[in-house]
């Protein structure tokens, strides 16, 4: 999840247009966990941090689907998702349902 926000930013793959800060939020001592808002959700997600990422940067054609104090924290581009958290960790699993959708989009039936 992090690790693939890093290798898909600009200054790697550049598959999606963002700028990120390796271990923006700090060390491992510095790891925390955060309530979100996850867009289009009324129930807050809970976010684990782990030598997080942080977004510097992201062009117009990347969506924010959730922020932590105003620094973008889950985004999509196209069919790219990215994370600065570990949505694996929790037992919520409304960022793999995100993650989906536009696979399901591609492999639905069209009358």
């Amino acid at each position: 999840t992090c690790a693939g926000m890093i290798l898909l930013d600009r200054a790697h793959l550049g598959l999606v247009d963002v700028e990120v800060e390796r271990n923006g939020y700090g060390r491992q001592v510095a790891s925390f966990e955060a309530d979100l808002e996850l867009d289009g959700e009324d129930a807050p997600l809970r976010g684990v941090f782990i030598r997080a990422p942080r977004v510097t940067d992201a062009g117009p054609e990347v969506e924010v689907l959730a922020a932590h104090d105003g620094v973008p924290v889950l985004l999509r581009q196209g069919r790219f998702l990215v994370a600065s958290f570990h949505p694996e960790l929790t037992d919520d699993t409304r960022v793999h349902e995100k993650f989906l959708e536009p696979v399901r989009e591609e492999s639905s039936v069209r009358a």
